[in-house]
């Protein structure tokens, strides 16, 4: 893999990107309670953090336009990395304000602001990950730049709890909000340090994107003055917006048919959740495996032990938390499913799409169609195959824009807010009076039905583009 410093530099701020993220999880139950706020104004913190993506993909379209050029052409890749990390600091540092004054306004205000900077920092990132080595194995740097994104948010929330509460297992309540403002000043702290470090760091400013192999007997005819022109990125975006949607619903309304269905207590069902949310590192880890340079015999011998490796840092991390997680042992074999489609796409990101959206609708089928642990188990092993979807999804939509890769990157990022309103669409079906919870996730079914379906159109758009992904790179 070239770049190999480069891509160590990426991988390293997808990890605190996780770690900050993580945070939230600790610390808006915390807002909540001192705050006195209502059901629908804690889902606006999710909802607010998700339409910055959307805000800043269009101020980055519009600052494009105005200034006669895509932004990142103009600034370079690492310095709107580092960039969209000061925008994220000023966010977090009025976390301070917030907790002093108990206002509501501002802590969303701060949260926005961080959603700004990340907005960002993934339109700058995620493109360098595909385009810095061969662009037949974009996706899998993408997934393993994601799965160590997952590692820090695997281990974010042990360390927040224990700086605001003394202790991984304390439960989430506080005498005052002063206790938040210390971690939110060293998270501030951290994303300046972070900025600094791309700044000098070794991470080119500009790169010129290989293409896939370019068949010579079917050259691409496909050269737009913009990227939404072309087929693959503007399926694409519906795609994303789908994708983040059939993630984030079928994990938040986990909760409301374990409750309903399995009677679980509340503060038990935190695990199970955790594990949906692992389940993402499971499967990038194992996504991962062919970015590796290492002969193919290590190759096959990773694919088993890092999804492994990965579920070992779960229990270990929930063990930390004194969770019980002796009734998820059993979902060593579910990962064996994974195991198996991974190995059989073979890095193909139109292959593996198609390939882990189908089995995904089959998992969402099996969780409505039966009941108790079996259904748990079936829901939350979507996690898996939602877990390479992104970098699939991102490295087809881009490929092929040249000039217009940026632009395209940021539309796709403005699609991140599918995750606020497909949540918001099942939670409408799932009340009794239409579809009830466990049937409400038939709006992930359908999710997945139309990521297939571009999983096979991706494909045969590229070819008639010259794009092939089951090639080698020749030099054109």
């Amino acid at each position: 893999m070239k770049n190999n410093n480069a891509f160590l530099v990426l991988i390293s701020v997808f990890f605190f990107w996780g770690f900050v993220a993580a945070s939230n999880d600790i610390l808006i139950p915390v807002f909540k309670e001192k705050l006195n706020l209502e059901q629908w104004q804690s889902q606006m913190i999710s909802f607010a953090f998700y339409v910055a993506y959307t805000v800043g993909s269009v101020i980055y379209f519009g600052l494009s336009k105005a200034t006669g050029g895509d932004l990142l052409n103009r600034i370079g890749y690492k310095n709107g990395i580092a960039l969209g990390l000061v925008i994220s600091a000023i966010g977090t540092m009025l976390f301070y304000p917030a907790a002093e004054m108990s206002s509501f306004a501002l802590m969303i205000s701060g949260l926005f602001i961080v959603g700004l900077g990340f907005s960002l920092q993934q339109t700058a990132a995620n493109p360098l990950v595909i385009t810095i080595g061969d662009p037949t194995k974009g996706s899998q740097r993408l997934s393993l730049a994601g799965g160590i994104n997952n590692f820090g948010t695997t281990i974010g929330p042990l360390v927040v709890s224990f700086a605001i509460f003394g202790s991984v297992a304390a439960p989430s309540t506080l005498d005052s909000l002063d206790a938040v403002k210390t971690p939110y000043l060293i998270l501030g702290v951290a994303f300046i340090i972070v900025a600094l470090f791309f700044k000098f760091s070794s991470l080119p400013n500009k790169i010129e994107a290989e293409e896939p192999v370019i068949d010579a007997e079917h050259p691409s005819t496909f050269q737009h003055n913009s990227a939404i022109h072309y087929p693959q990125l503007w399926m694409g975006m519906i795609a994303i917006f789908l994708y983040v949607g059939v993630e984030v619903s079928t994990a938040s309304n986990l909760p409301e048919f374990m409750r309903i269905h399995l009677k679980t207590p509340t503060n038990e069902i935190a695990t199970y959740v955790s594990l949906f949310w692992a389940s993402l590192m499971i499967g990038r880890w194992t996504g991962a495996v062919g970015a590796l340079n290492v002969k193919d015999s290590y190759k096959n011998l990773f694919r088993f032990v890092l999804p492994y490796a990965a579920f070992g840092i779960f229990l270990l991390a929930n063990g930390i938390a004194q969770h019980d997680t002796s009734s998820l042992y059993y979902y060593v074999f579910v990962i064996l499913v994974l195991i198996g489609a991974d190995y059989f796409t073979s890095g193909n990101p139109a292959r593996q799409l198609l390939l882990f959206s189908s089995i995904g609708i089959v998992a969402l089928i099996i969780g409505m169609l039966a009941d108790g642990m079996v259904s748990v188990y079936a829901f939350i092993s979507v996690g898996l195959f939602c877990s390479t979807l992104w970098p699939c999804i991102f490295t087809l939509a881009i490929a092929g824009l040249g000039k217009n890769t940026n632009q395209g990157s940021g539309f796709l990022i403005m699609m991140i807010m599918g995750g606020g309103f497909i949540s918001l669409l099942q939670g409408v079906v799932a009340d009794e009076n239409i579809l009830g919870i466990q049937y409400s996730y038939i709006i992930g079914v359908a999710c997945f039905v139309y990521l297939a379906f571009y999983g096979y159109k991706a494909s045969s758009i590229l070819k008639k583009q010259g794009i092939s992904y089951d090639n080698k790179v020749i030099a054109h």
